[in-house]
């Protein structure tokens, strides 16, 4: 099976949020256009697309989880959609503190932002909003929460809790130990902000940027610019995309909406539909006004290239967490003891190596690790030896 990343859904309320999430897993969690339709995280199942490995051996392969369209593998993950948030979460403010709390259990962001801009900073309805504000304030959000816990380390080290000769990276990354920020990592983002390591010396500014450059490396975020089938939405995608202010960020244009509809067609037998394909086909028999609202939906796909759900799950997690799929197999054949073709499909970091990947398999594998093979060259590879996309490797172990 593949390890399961957590991809965490955000966002003001009522800005399509759970349409988003019900499109990506198919799951019937609640939408409604008020605050607080989702109180409590829903967890479900998406997929990522990876051109299958099987092909090339002449073999067809058998999923054990996740499923196969074609020469496409669609390899689940977990899409996390968190509870509504507005301004003042860092304080306690709605439901501030939870939705904190479960922020911090994903890997990677998608913010799922109103483009329409038919939705204020609240959630309630209105007309005109710049969408740059909903950009802005959960950024601002994070980064004061980041400061927050900054600031609670900054005291540890001023105090000389553990022993007066810390650096101040370790006390830090002792404090912010529940964002999975080492040591080094915290020296490089304080050499890269170019503040030095006394922290008598750093003003405000300077403790909120490194709380900033923190929040970003260990919180990467997408943007999911939503409702892009409407004419507004698409001037504002046209004015934010070239706003230099906003060129940290990647935003992916995509209807929420459409994709459900297409997917609950499909399900229906009325349309041929693959997710993330920037086409159909109706295949069944339909009203005018579905084949009117099919049509609309057509004409979003062609400019866009798709809806823009499947896209924007596959940013965030190749593109900005930077996985890489690799599948384990066999150099004397792809299939298991039960007949299975490559069943699995790991999603693992893409800085691993052939020894991390015989840890991801099994804790025992990668103890026991004495060397990998490249089942499509059978060349053996080394314990160091980094992986590649789509790689094909079996490990050789003593257990």
């Amino acid at each position: 099976m593949s390890k399961s990343h957590r991809i965490g859904l955000v966002g003001k309320p009522s800005v399509g949020k759970s349409s988003f999430f019900n499109a990506a897993t198919m799951n019937d969690v609640p939408e409604g256009a008020y605050p607080f339709t989702t109180i409590d995280p829903s967890v479900g199942e998406a997929y990522v697309r990876v051109e299958d490995a099987a092909p090339e051996f002449g073999e067809v392969s058998t999923p054990s989880v996740g499923y196969l369209e074609g020469d496409v593998r669609f390899v689940p993950t977990k899409l996390v959609d968190v509870a509504g948030l507005i301004p003042g979460a860092h304080e306690g403010n709605g439901l501030g503190n939870q939705f904190l709390t479960d922020l911090n259990e994903t890997d990677v962001l998608i913010h799922v932002v109103d483009f329409s801009g038919e939705t204020d900073l609240e959630g309630e309805p209105t007309e005109g909003h710049d969408p740059r504000k909903d950009i802005d304030f959960l950024e601002e959000e994070l980064d004061q929460w980041y400061l927050g816990v900054l600031e609670k380390g900054i005291n540890r080290y001023a105090s000389g809790y553990v022993t007066e000769e810390d650096d101040i990276e370790e006390d830090l990354a002792e404090q912010m130990s529940a964002f999975k920020i080492s040591e080094d990592e915290i020296k490089l983002l304080i050499r890269r902000v170019d503040i030095g390591f006394d922290p008598d010396e750093w003003d405000d500014d300077d403790r909120l940027e490194l709380a900033r450059e923190i929040r970003k490396a260990t919180k990467p975020m997408v943007i999911a610019a939503n409702k892009m089938d409407t004419p507004q939405a698409q001037e504002n995608f046209q004015e934010i995309a070239a706003d230099p202010e906003y060129e940290h960020l990647t935003m992916v244009p995509c209807s929420a909406h459409a994709e459900k509809a297409l997917k609950t067609a499909d399900e229906a037998g009325v349309v041929d539909y693959r997710p993330g394909d920037d086409d159909f086909e109706i295949v069944g028999d339909i009203s005018p006004e579905q084949e009117l609202g099919l049509e609309q939906i057509r004409d979003f796909m062609t400019e866009y290239g798709a809806t823009g759900v499947q896209a924007a799950l596959e940013t965030a997690l190749f593109d900005v967490l930077g996985v890489v799929p690799v599948f384990p197999g066999g150099a004397n054949g792809l299939g298991n003891e039960r007949g299975e073709v490559l069943p699995d499909c790991y999603l693992i970091p893409s800085d691993s190596t052939a020894e991390d990947f015989a840890y991801s398999l099994h804790s025992d594998i990668g103890e026991g690790f004495l060397y990998a093979i490249d089942c499509r060259s059978n060349r053996q590879l080394g314990k160091e030896y980094e992986v590649e996309p789509r790689d094909v490797i079996e490990v050789v172990t003593t257990n």
